[in-house]
């Protein structure tokens, strides 16, 4: 959809950077989005926020950077803001003598990973002032970024997972021998220590012993409450399947990231070294299916709707695949594995952002009819 009922293009809000520690993936992927969208097709209006919390116009889209540098939003651009008026919603310049009228908003697409964008609450202020939006809602996007809720959830729903655990900050503070003794007795090493709430593998650790448990827990602890561990598996593959939809969901083959000579797949091997996709992976035909169906598995069980990616580990050593986690705003960098997933299948990513803004607006549409 990029003409609306009055004949004018679709007016597209691509809403990038955000307060979390991921701000600098963010606008990676927005400027992925930037490049691939249909720019005569519709009218895209860039806003960046700030790491603390401004929102400006950035008619330049995503600032380029040197090579080896990732790009941030400035502080200095004109703050904006989206008002709700009679016509609908509205993006607003505020200027020293007023505001200035930036025309209606007819479609957002967040590209915000983390908290303060990725969890719900930017879907939450897009929903109450009327903005159809990408993405799944408030509520699948608060399960989806918390690995503990969506940890239960999948459990809920039969998918296979590794074996994990849960460190919580004042159970930490309050005996850390104790809960280092819990999660031995629970888990073998090599372990993985994760904020539940963080992507883009940032305040992740491998560890190997006692100490380096410790060590890894205080590091995720500087990033969230609450901590996931998770058994190590050895001579695993990352497989990572794309789904959009709504109601009816569509699902890619699985691909495979392959990172070289990195231990696991951190920050570094996923945004500042050469990483190679395979589109579609080389694995059986059962375990591409058995992806394809966890994947639609899991985005149902949170309630997902419009896009998402998940992820497996594939143990060659056993046979057996294991849902890692579902991402409701996936990376849409030049290194990310979603685009390419759809393109193998024959999706451009133009005509995936096509795909998206169309989801969006059938979804407000839906929720339209839940509205008083």
């Amino acid at each position: 959809m990029s003409v609306t009922s009055d004949g004018d293009r679709t007016r597209v809000l691509v809403l990038f950077g955000g307060r979390s520690s991921e701000h600098e993936v963010s606008c990676l992927s927005a400027r992925g989005v930037l490049w691939a969208i249909d720019s005569e097709a519709y009218d895209v209006t860039s806003v960046g926020i700030t790491k603390s919390g401004r929102w400006v116009l950035m008619p330049s889209g995503v600032p380029q950077t040197r090579e080896g540098t990732l790009p941030s939003v400035p502080d200095d651009g004109p703050p904006v803001t989206i008002v709700t008026s009679p016509e609908g919603p509205v993006l607003l310049e505020v200027t020293p003598d007023g505001t200035v009228d930036l025309g209606r908003i007819d479609v957002c697409f967040p590209v915000l990973h983390g908290p303060y964008g990725e969890d719900g609450t930017i879907q939450g202020y897009l929903a109450t002032a009327g903005v159809p939006y990408v993405g799944a809602d408030v509520a699948a996007s608060a399960i989806a970024v918390d690995k503990r809720q969506m940890k239960h959830v999948f459990a809920a729903a039969g998918l296979p997972q590794v074996a994990h655990d849960v460190v919580m900050r004042p159970d930490w503070e309050a005996d850390r021998e104790g809960e280092l003794d819990r999660v031995e007795a629970a888990l073998d090493y090599p372990l993985f220590t994760k904020p539940a709430r963080q992507g883009s593998s940032i305040g992740i650790s491998r560890v190997a012993d006692r100490g380096a448990l410790a060590a890894g827990i205080d590091e995720a602890l500087t990033y969230d409450r609450v901590v996931i561990v998770e058994h190590g598996l050895d001579r695993v593959r990352e497989l990572e399947c794309g789904v959009i939809g709504n109601d009816d969901v569509e699902v890619t083959p699985p691909g495979e990231t392959v990172h070289g000579g990195a231990e696991f797949y951190d920050f570094d091997a996923k945004y500042l070294a050469p990483v190679q996709l395979s589109c579609p992976a080389d694995v059986p035909e059962d375990v591409a299916a058995t992806c394809q169906d966890h994947a639609a598995q899991a985005f149902k069980a949170i309630g997902a709707r419009g896009m998402a990616r998940v992820d497996f580990f594939y143990d060659t050593a056993s046979g057996d695949l294991l849902v890692n986690e579902i991402n409701t705003i996936p990376g849409l960098t030049p290194q990310s594995m979603f685009p390419p997933v759809w393109q193998a299948t024959g999706l451009s990513f133009r005509a995936l952002i096509d795909r998206l803004l169309a989801l969006a607006i059938e979804a407000s549409h839906e929720d339209g009819r839940f509205s008083p």
